[in-house]
């Protein structure tokens, strides 16, 4: 159980009314995704019309909006509809892991427009931090990354790419190329050969063409045959 001193306000306002309770911030946000109990969640069992003034709720205002007065039954309600204050290091932690997503999403969709190469992830990640990116914890990667490409244009040369290739899998490793093809993009034609092999093309990520080649390679000991036929 957490400490008062580092305890939370997860508060909920519903008809009219103001309930507070206080919880460990990690805990009751793992709580509203349904992890955990309760009893951890909280530091402690009361449950509040305003914490700060160490005012209780009205249990016959409970009972009348939430059909119970047991506090930790209210609690779970809290938690589950209401906001929950969060600590300055969850907020930190919460952006370290867009700002990882960011990256990958980068390094899998771009390349450097000079080689098609893409861009390793630690070179973005030096790139954000020169140009000083904000990383908006809360927002979707797709809806930020337009912005921080743009000001990212004069430090890290990036565009996006989708790479259409042939390949071309001998029998013996087809099977097990199979998903590995599937992995990487979307197959708009395969075709089962007479000897066993298996022909596609496939359409991925510009970024991930590297990648991509070292896999195939790797499981085919070197004998898959793969040819760049387009570059969107």
């Amino acid at each position: 159980m957490v400490t008062l001193e580092k305890a939370v306000i997860a508060r909920l306002k519903t008809h009219g009314a103001n309930f507070e309770i206080l919880v460990d911030c990690d805990k009751a946000i793992a709580f509203k995704g349904g992890k955990g109990d309760i009893k951890d969640v909280l530091a402690t069992p009361q449950v509040f019309s305003d914490s700060k003034k160490g005012m209780l709720a009205s249990e016959t205002q409970m009972q009348q909006i939430f059909k119970t007065s047991n506090p930790e039954e209210v609690a779970k309600i809290i938690i589950k509809k209401g906001e929950i204050q969060l600590t300055a290091e969850y907020k930190t932690k919460l952006r370290e892991q867009k700002k990882k997503q960011i990256i990958d999403y980068i390094h899998r969709n771009g390349v450097d427009p000079r080689t098609h190469a893409p861009h390793p992830p630690a070179r973005i990640e030096a790139a954000l931090e020169e140009a000083k990116i904000h990383i908006d914890e809360y927002a979707p990667v797709d809806r930020q990354v337009n912005d921080i490409l743009k000001k990212l244009h004069t430090i890290l040369p990036i565009r996006f790419e989708i790479k259409e290739i042939a390949v071309k899998i001998p029998a013996e490793y087809a099977g097990r190329a199979f998903s590995v093809l599937s992995g990487f993009g979307r197959m708009t034609r395969q075709e089962w050969l007479s000897d066993g092999s298996l022909a596609a093309v496939i359409e991925m990520p510009g970024g991930l063409e590297e990648d991509f080649h070292n896999k195939l390679n790797s499981l085919t000991h070197g004998n898959a045959e793969t040819k760049l036929l387009k570059t969107k």
